[in-house]
This record gives C-alpha cells, sequence and structure tokens, in this order.
C-alpha cells in the first residue's frame, strides 16, 4: 500500500507544486480546495502524470464542519497518512487601523484553525505508527513585519508558534513537525501586480525545499526560510 500525502489549499501555486512533487515520488495524494473543478482538473492530471491515486474532496478548512467532513473521508481510506501539509491560506492586504474589523477573525480561521482543527483530527493516525511528517506553511511574515499586511501577519505569526509548540509535543512519538516560510513567490495572490516572476520564487522551490527535508531520515528540519535571490 502506497503512502499518503495530504495537502490543502493544493490546486494551486505552493500547494499544487508540493502535491505533483509527491506524486513523482509515488505518493497517492488526498488534496482539498474550495472549486470541485479545480479538484477534479488536478485529478486527471496527476493520475495521467503520475500513475498515482489521487483522492480529491471539496472543503473550506476556515470551516469546522467541513474539517470534521474531511478528516473522516481520510481516514475512511484505511491508508497510512504519511504527510500532512496544511499550506491552504488567505491574504489579505491592509493596516490593522483601517481593515474591516472581521479581518482578524477571518484570516485565524484560515490561516491558524485551519491546520489546528485538521492536524488535531488525524495525529492519532500519526501517533499510533510512530511515523509521519506534518508541514504548516508560514510565511515570511511569520518572522518579519511586511508593510500593509496587518491581521496576515499576526495569523502567520500564530502559525508559526502552533508549529513549535507541535515539534515539541511530537518528538516522543517520532513525528516531524516543519515549519515553512517562503518570502515573495510567483502564485495568484500576485496576479494584477507589476511584478515581474523573476523577482519572484517559483513555487517548485518551495516544494523542493519540502520534499528534501523530508527525505532526510534521521533529522528534523525544524524551519525552513527561503527568499527570492534578487
Amino acid at each position: 500500500m502506497k503512502k499518503l500525502a495530504i495537502v490543502t489549499g493544493g490546486t494551486k501555486g505552493i500547494g499544487r507544486a508540493i502535491a505533483e512533487c509527491f506524486a513523482a515520488e509515488g505518493f497517492d495524494l488526498f488534496i482539498t480546495a474550495r472549486t470541485v473543478e479545480d479538484l477534479n482538473e488536478l485529478k486527471a492530471t496527476i493520475e495521467e502524470k503520475y500513475a498515482v491515486t489521487c483522492h480529491v474532496l471539496a472543503g473550506d478548512v476556515g470551516d469546522k464542519s467541513d474539517i470534521k467532513y474531511l478528516s473522516d473521508n481520510i481516514l475512511r481510506l484505511n491508508q497510512p497518512v504519511e504527510v500532512l501539509v496544511n499550506n491552504a491560506g488567505l491574504y489579505r492586504a491592509g493596516l490593522l487601523v483601517d481593515e474591516p474589523d472581521n479581518t482578524l477573525e477571518k484570516l485565524m480561521n484560515i490561516n491558524v484553525y485551519g491546520a489546528y482543527y485538521l492536524t488535531k483530527e488525524l495525529i492519532p493516525n500519526f501517533i499510533k505508527r510512530h511515523s509521519g511528517h506534518i508541514f504548516n506553511i508560514c510565511s515570511i511574515a511569520s518572522i518579519s513585519t511586511p508593510e500593509n499586511s496587518g491581521s496576515y501577519t499576526i495569523s502567520k505569526f500564530a502559525l508559526l508558534g502552533f508549529s513549535k509548540v507541535l515539534r515539541e509535543e511530537m518528538k516522543p512519538h517520532g513525528i516531524r513537525v516543519t515549519a515553512v516560510m517562503p518570502g515573495a513567490t510567483f502564485t495568484n495572490s500576485w496576479k494584477g501586480e507589476d511584478v515581474s516572476p523573476d523577482l519572484l520564487m517559483p513555487p517548485e522551490d518551495i516544494a523542493a525545499a519540502v520534499w528534501n527535508a523530508y527525505a532526510m531520515k534521521n533529522s528534523v528540519v525544524e524551519e525552513i526560510v527561503l527568499r527570492p535571490m534578487k
């Protein structure tokens, strides 16, 4: 039985690049995102290109009932969950003093609580086997304060904090936890911006860093910080 890698927000950008990277290494996949059409397109592409099984299911990680629905379907596969990539996230530009009152709540729900609750649902599967690797896709905003990114920065600081706590708690169980903090990456969030792709990182670079961290046998890379060359 093939090992299973789960990727949230896996149809575009960093999530898609990570999904394809693990598929290329022979992993079956379970990918979730909010748009059914995007999921179906990705499933067809991955299964044809890599000859693995790609399970897809639409859901919103900002909704606890959706998280329960997703985790139930994952566990029903009765397949070893080897990798969880908490990638789903939302960016909203704005200053704390100007942004709408519900901005922080919305960003925390998706960027932090989504990872927190899905991990809690799946962690018994990891602990039972004393194996597995959890990646939380944070941001360079987890360790800095970019301009005009008020509540987004708060949420990404919180996600890094969650990663640190989880890392300590999982040590006795042989489960690795890695926080990934990419800088500016060429994804859909840059659509409409007057920025050259040459000044941004390709999502495939992030995926390569994630795979290399996973491929280590007796080490854990606790944090990965990536920035564009220029």
